[in-house]
């Protein structure tokens, strides 16, 4: 069931900009009652021991609009999140109503400086690639692209943001940026690969719960006949 409620969310989310698909570590579980049962066979059945997530670059795709930018190599887009920092590869911009620019779930995009960004509606924006937001000819400030020494302590917050659980893992500027407007980056999703392990592992649902189904008919009927014999 984890492994289906996990394939089922990388399929909805592969036309997602930014999503980064989950996979799971699978591990070999082993009852206590079975390794005690004398010489019976012990039951092992495979488990998932964790679940990560895979940070590939998704395909950057050209869109023509101004309010998209990608970053075609490492790093993360930072915004306010309702509980502080949060992280992302979307980079589908929006305005406010109170004219500040924010991400595709609406959480105003942060500067390098820490501050955010107020835009007009009336006038586009221009990005250069270093992340220096302009309008009108005005400088409005300087998008944050940070890296991290390791994703391992990012966890998911929504379907594209992270939240950093590892206050000794902390963020740094990225060096080399590039940030590209008018591109979107895609989810990493294989569509395909991830439809046929859908299939798959629904097939296996279905026959552990036929095996199921069976166990608790042989129990039942040696329940009967065992009373049978007693009657």
């Amino acid at each position: 069931m984890q492994s289906l409620d996990l394939l089922a969310n990388n399929l909805a989310n592969s036309a997602t900009a930014g999503f980064k698909r989950d996979q799971e570590f699978y591990g070999v579980f082993t009852s206590d009652e079975a390794s005690s049962a004398g010489d019976a066979p012990a039951t092992t059945l495979p488990t998932i021991q964790s679940q990560w997530t895979d940070f590939s670059q998704g395909e950057i795709q050209v869109t023509g609009n101004p309010m998209n930018v990608a970053l075609p190599n490492s790093g993360f887009f930072v915004v306010k999140g309702p509980n502080g920092l949060l992280y992302t590869r979307n980079g589908s911009l929006k305005v406010l109503p109170s004219g500040t620019l924010a991400a595709a779930d609406g959480y105003p995009i942060t500067t390098a400086a820490g501050g955010t960004i107020q835009v007009s509606s009336s006038q586009p924006i221009e990005i250069a690639t270093d992340g220096a937001v302009t309008q009108g000819g005005n400088s409005l400030g300087q998008l944050a692209v940070v890296t991290f020494p390791s994703t391992t302590s990012l966890t998911k917050f929504g379907s594209t943001c992270f939240q950093n659980s590892n206050p000794k893992n902390l963020p740094v500027p990225a060096k080399n940026v590039e940030v590209q407007q008018g591109k979107i980056e895609g989810s990493n999703v294989p569509v395909a690969e991830a439809a046929m392990r859908l299939v798959g592992v629904m097939r296996q649902f279905e026959m552990l719960q036929k095996a199921i189904g069976v166990s608790s008919d042989m129990d039942t009927k040696t329940i009967q006949e065992v009373a049978r014999v007693g009657s």
